[in-house]
């Protein structure tokens, strides 16, 4: 063999060596699983459905004793309108808790809907497998709405048997606080629906800007529409009230105002503590104007005022005498919840003394707990101006409300309340201010006053779009058309319409006969 050859055999050999031990060492890659889509952790809507989950069992012997990965934790929906300060302390504390650990709920997203969109929202959301678990705060009134639409899922043991959480919960509070019942039980015999809180309703007042322009202190409702409060018109508005169509709690004012006075009285005072008012989008916002010293007066749910008492102690919170009422604001399981079991859970935690009671005592939110045990907390026992604050709602007495009623015409008058008194509300106030200029100034009589008072708080006339006939806005037109609002969106644009010009039609001819009498 020749030098050549050799070399060349030499180098196969090796070629073959060096394949051999790749082939022995190399294993070839595993495929890779397909990543999973990360979902946000703060949706402004369920973005996709989950499968129904129960509480956790124990494990066996045979079970891997290990947490689920954070995917497969629950996010409970929660429709609600409590504000963001609620919303923040809640989850916080309940997503720290024992119940939420038990029931593997990792998240909590509140969605803060319009309470009129509330229907429409649920059951679409139920429609698209993506339903909602729990509604929470908004008052009897849409909570009756929505259960009347079968939005509301009884608390059937049979049915769930976790509810029974939720009903050990029930079974510690007070049946009725001052008159109101604390749960709805439905014709079903089932409870429907269960006060979280305890509301009542009333103003707020800062005391330095009553003083600063020697305006009198509020003590009824009618007090708000004295012309007292309009010498400062046009130029400062000292007195404050929120769109109905905004705020649930100004609602549920109005309606208490109606039901106080009467109908035609009612809407008499209505139409005058609109015109001396400034109008804001939102309740909180009626509030901190008057902590700023912006008002001097503004309409409030209890807890505002309390948590404006606790910032500004300028501040006070008063109920008018035998004026008002007392509400539970509920929590329910809403039907097509994808989590029955923890939306139980939450709903029980919320109830629970040691639970969600005590985000009512956080001193930026100061609502009146429904659960009197928690002031046996040691939280509760460093409050007792709330504990007595829910003594002196208990004692104030207040007026029979009609709840039935109110479910019946609500949309109605939050529909007709704002084209009257917030869509025409620019003519409205100019007009109610130059006629208490000109009774100041004694460019009127009484009488004359009196006679452009009720011309200017005369109800409308306006076309039916039912029957074409001429009509009024009477308690049984309000009960007829207030589906229809709901439901038929041409009735709605052409009665808003309707109403809002007539409104201001009326507050004009109330200018011109000012001007006819004064010859200005």
């Amino acid at each position: 063999m020749n030098k050549k050859t050799t070399v060349l055999a030499l180098a196969v050999l090796a070629i073959i060596l060096v394949s051999a031990i790749f082939i022995t060492l190399y294993k070839p890659p595993q495929p890779s699983q397909p990543s999973q889509p990360s979902q946000p952790s703060q949706p402004s809507q369920p973005s996709q459905p989950q499968p129904n989950q129960t509480a956790p069992t124990r494990p066996t012997t045979n079970q891997t004793q290990q947490q689920p990965p954070p995917s497969q934790g629950i996010t409970l929906y929660v429709i609600t309108r409590h504000e963001q300060t609620i919303q923040d302390v809640t989850r916080t504390m309940f997503l720290n808790s024992e119940v939420a650990k038990k029931y593997n709920i990792q998240n909590i997203v509140f969605l803060p809907i319009n309470a009129e969109q509330w229907p429409d929202y649920i059951k679409n959301a139920a429609q698209k497998g993506q339903g909602i678990d729990v509604a929470w705060g908004g008052g009897p009134t849409l909570f009756n709405l929505i259960d009347d639409m079968g939005l509301i899922e009884p608390i059937d043991v049979d049915k769930h048997p976790e509810f029974k959480v939720i009903l050990d919960e029930v079974a510690k509070l007070p049946k009725t606080i001052a008159g109101a019942e604390t749960y709805k039980v439905g014709s079903d015999g089932k409870i429907h629906w269960i006060g979280a809180s305890v509301s009542s309703f009333g103003f707020t007042v800062n005391k330095d800007i009553l003083a600063r322009y020697k305006l009198p202190t509020p003590l009824r409702w009618s007090d708000l529409g004295s012309p007292s409060y309009a010498v400062t018109l046009p130029a400062l508005q000292v007195v404050g009230i929120a769109d109905p169509t905004m705020s649930t709690s100004n609602t549920r004012i109005f309606e208490i105002i109606l039901q106080a006075y009467g109908w035609d009285k009612g809407w008499r005072v209505l139409t005058l503590i609109a015109a001396n008012s400034k109008i804001y989008s939102g309740s909180s916002d009626v509030r901190d104007a008057v902590i700023r010293g912006d008002l001097a007066v503004g309409t409030t749910i209890d807890f505002y005022g309390y948590t404006a008492q606790q910032q500004n102690p300028s501040c006070l919170y008063i109920i008018p005498q035998g004026e008002s009422i007392v509400n539970a604001d509920p929590i329910a399981v809403l039907k097509g919840s994808r989590n029955p079991a923890a939306a139980a859970a939450f709903v029980a935690w919320v109830l629970n003394e040691n639970g969600g009671q005590i985000v009512w005592l956080d001193p930026n939110i100061n609502r009146l707990p429904i659960n009197p045990r928690v002031f046996d907390t040691p939280q509760g026992k460093q409050r007792p101006d709330l504990k007595k604050a829910l003594d002196d709602v208990i004692n104030a007495g207040g007026i029979p409300f009609n709840e039935t009623l109110s479910s019946l015409w609500v949309t109605a008058v939050v529909d007709y309340f704002k084209a009257t008194l917030v869509n025409a509300h620019d003519d409205l106030q100019p007009v109610w201010a130059q006629l208490v200029k000109a009774y100041n100034d004694k460019k009127i009589t009484d009488a004359q006053f009196q006679q452009l008072v009720n011309m200017l708080t005369d109800p409308i006339t306006f076309t039916d779009p039912l029957t074409g006939q001429q009509t009024t806005f009477t308690i049984d037109y309000a009960i007829k058309i207030s589906p229809k609002l709901a439901s038929d969106p041409a009735i709605y644009q052409r009665l808003m319409n309707d109403w809002t010009n007539a409104a201001r039609a009326k507050y004009l001819k109330v200018q011109a006969t000012l001007k006819q009498m004064t010859g200005g």
